[in-house]
This record gives C-alpha cells, structure tokens and sequence, in this order.
C-alpha cells in the first residue's frame, strides 16, 4: 500500500462543510467518490477513506486543506490531477499530489493552520464583493490589530468556542493574528497550531463587535479572559473565511510563506 497527500481546494458556499455527513453533499463525500471512481473503477466502487487536516464549517472555503489516502497502486502526478480534476465539481479542485511516508498524517502532524477571513469596508455591495462579508460601519485597522494583539501566545479560548462543540479541547496557540487593508479591503489572517469549532468566525464576529460598540481594543483581552462565550460577538457568517494552509514544519513567521508544502520533515 502506498499513502499519498493531496492539496484540495473548494468553494464551500454549496457543501455542508468538509466532513462526511450522512445525507448531505459535502467536500469529503464528493472528492471520496471522484477518488474511488478513478482508482477502483467500476459500477459503485468501494469507498477510498480520506483523512483530512482538519474539518471546515458549512460555506467555508478552503485553498490549502491537505487530505491523505491509502491506494494499493501507484499513481503517476500529472495524469492521476488531470483525471481528478475532470470528475470533481466546479467547485473542488486539487493542486498537488505527493507520496508520504508511513507515519503522515493529514490531521496529527500538522503543526499549524493558516485562515484569511475577507471582509469589505464600505456602504454598498458590490456584484465583485464574491466571498467576503460587507460591513458598511466604520473599521479603524489600527484598532482591530490592537484588539487581535491579546491573542497572541497560548490561551484557553473557551470565549471563542461553539457552544454546540463536542470536543472538550479548548486550549490553542495563536502565533499571528493581524489585519491588513488594502482599499475598502480587509483581510484578517490568523496562525494557530489549531483551532475549536467556530473559533475564527467567533473572533472575527467579536472584532467586528468591539469596533461597532467602540469599545477599547482591551475588550478582546476581556473576553479573553473571561472564558464565556456569552461575552464574545456572535458567530459570524462562513462564507469570508477561507483555509489558507496547514504546515507540517514548526511556524516560523519569517520562513512560513502562502507556498503550501505536504512534505513533513
């Protein structure tokens, strides 16, 4: 058997998220049965399991999310992404192809994730405005980095956590969090080596929150610390947030780029 890593991307404004969900059309449903069509064949083929680096919410978008799976015969790179690519939807893709070793996995030997979520400054939409939320109120960007700046390091992120979530983790480790303009863009990109269910979209609901409110960016440190998620914004909309990418080497903000490697080393 030989285990490969795959670099997918998608619009996810048409799934029910990443996960395989019984009665529900999601990223994972439909790239297993372009996998099992292309490698088994045959009428209703046999399911080709996939691990995914991570699970994304219902409309969220993905460039980077990183999926290993298991084939018994080897699979020549630009013809078997030719082939793939051909069956997929419009709106799932995949952009690389490697063989790994035995110990990769998608999902445990990631070290970090990398998530842009986009949002649009001003007092109109715009049939452009694709993917990103529009905010007609005033954003002061300075302030927004001064509020972000509380989440940096290693922190209980219960505030910032679904309360619908199942898992009891709740500790994370932000290594950027920041928010840069360009025009009536902003784009808020946050480093974490994980993330709790709805975490991204809660801190952006809740920047968005501080600004709206005026209050003083050390609100976010507040809530922060507070550990209660009734103190936070609300959870923003999916369809701004998009899955960058997922490192398999220790963060360094200087080495780190948008390149999306598979290979662990």
């Amino acid at each position: 058997m030989s285990k490969y890593a795959i670099v997918v991307e998608y619009i996810g404004t048409n799934y029910a998220g990443s996960q395989i969900q019984p009665g529900q059309r999601t990223i994972q449903s439909e790239l297993e049965k372009a996998l099992s069509t292309l490698i088994i064949g045959g009428i209703n083929p046999p399911r080709i399991k996939t691990i995914f680096s991570g699970r994304t919410d219902a409309g969220v978008h993905a460039k980077g999310q990183v999926v290993h799976f298991m084939t018994e015969e080897p699979i020549v790179a630009s013809r078997f992404l030719n082939s793939l690519n051909g069956i997929l939807p419009k709106d799932i893709s995949v952009s690389s192809i490697e063989e790994v070793s035995e110990n990769f996995h998608a999902q445990k030997s990631g070290k970090f994730r990398q998530y842009q979520y986009k949002i649009v400054n001003r007092q109109y939409r715009s049939a452009w405005d694709n993917h990103s939320l529009l905010v007609r109120n005033p954003l002061n960007i300075q302030r927004m980095n001064k509020a972000l700046s509380y989440l940096i390091g290693e922190h209980d992120f219960t505030s910032f956590k679904s309360t619908q979530a199942t898992d009891t983790a709740k500790v994370c480790i932000v290594y950027k969090a920041e928010c840069t303009k360009n025009g009536d863009e902003i784009i808020f990109e946050i480093i974490a080596n994980r993330f709790l269910y709805n975490m991204v979209r809660v801190i952006t609901g809740t920047l968005l929150m501080i600004e709206k409110k005026d209050f003083a960016p050390e609100k976010m440190r507040e809530i922060l610390e507070s550990k209660d998620r009734t103190k936070a914004g609300p959870t923003i909309s999916p369809d701004g947030l998009t899955l960058i990418k997922v490192g398999y080497e220790p963060y360094n903000k200087i080495e780190n780029t948008n390149t999306m490697e598979i290979t662990e080393k």
